[in-house]
């Protein structure tokens, strides 16, 4: 099967800390690829590379075989990737269907002068959008919540509501960055239920950073594991579970953190 996704080599430097050196990384197309490491290990500046946030010092981010490296990240996100965050970056006194229609209106194909003065295209478009928007949200479970202050929602929704916003994007890749963070177990369950729902309802391959082991292990295909910037493993679940390298990287962790 084809990569979608290609990091060449890249490398990342911020003064005399080198975050990222030498990353090699394969996403193939409709895999689900995870990236695992200990704290400060490199994992979300290589998100921030991939989607356009940091130039990388050297090396190539490929996307659908083309490099996108340098390009803004506007552009990456319009092209196919879109992303979340750990920490949840709603528009927190917007409404619900209005977060998701920011992203949405992205690929708008009406001019800002005719959305003023109400042309008639204009109009038709954006109830287009309000009607796409309020099935996505019906998909994602939300749509009863529609008008309602994003901020006000719980944060398992607000989760959900940042993830139907990416993908609002209609993106073909894409990029969650621990997204179970501040979930208990029963609640990164059903989580798992919902990426592998996500990823067989809209045909999108995925790649994520997490701490949860259960999540990774049950959900990716393929995982790579970073320690300081490098690559110390890759493979299947199973592979990387028993890896030397990923047991010596995570001993002495305090407090069970990886």
């Amino acid at each position: 099967m084809s990569a979608l996704l290609e990091v060449r080599d890249v490398t990342m430097r911020f003064g005399g800390l080198v975050a990222v050196a030498d990353l090699n990384l394969e996403v193939t197309q409709g895999h689900a690829h995870g990236i695992i490491g200990p704290n400060g290990a490199g994992k979300t500046t290589a998100f921030n590379v991939i989607t356009g946030i940091y130039t990388p010092t050297a090396g190539d981010v490929l996307f659908r075989g083309e490099i996108i490296s340098g390009r803004r990240p506007s552009a990456i996100a319009r092209g196919g990737i879109a992303r979340t965050f750990q920490n949840i970056r709603l528009f927190r006194d917007l409404t619900v269907l209005d977060n998701v229609r920011i992203a949405h209106d992205a690929h708008a194909r009406y001019s800002w002068p005719g959305a003023m003065v109400q042309l008639p295209s204009a109009r038709r478009a954006e109830q287009e959008s309000i009607e796409h928007c309020t099935d996505l949200l019906e998909k994602f479970g939300l749509v009863d919540a529609a008008y309602e202050r994003a901020g006000d929602l719980p944060y398992g929704s607000q989760r959900r509501l940042e993830i139907a916003r990416a993908m609002a994007l209609q993106p073909s890749l894409l990029l969650l960055d621990e997204p179970a963070a501040g979930m208990n177990s029963a609640e990164t369950l059903k989580l798992v239920e919902f990426l592998g729902w996500l990823r067989d309802h809209f045909s999108v391959t995925m790649l994520l950073i997490e701490h949860h082991m259960q999540l990774v292990m049950t959900f990716c295909d393929r995982i790579t594991v970073l320690d300081f910037g490098k690559t110390i493993a890759e493979g299947s679940p199973d592979e990387v579970r028993n890896d030397p390298k990923v047991i010596e990287a995570y001993l002495g962790q305090e407090d069970g953190h990886e």
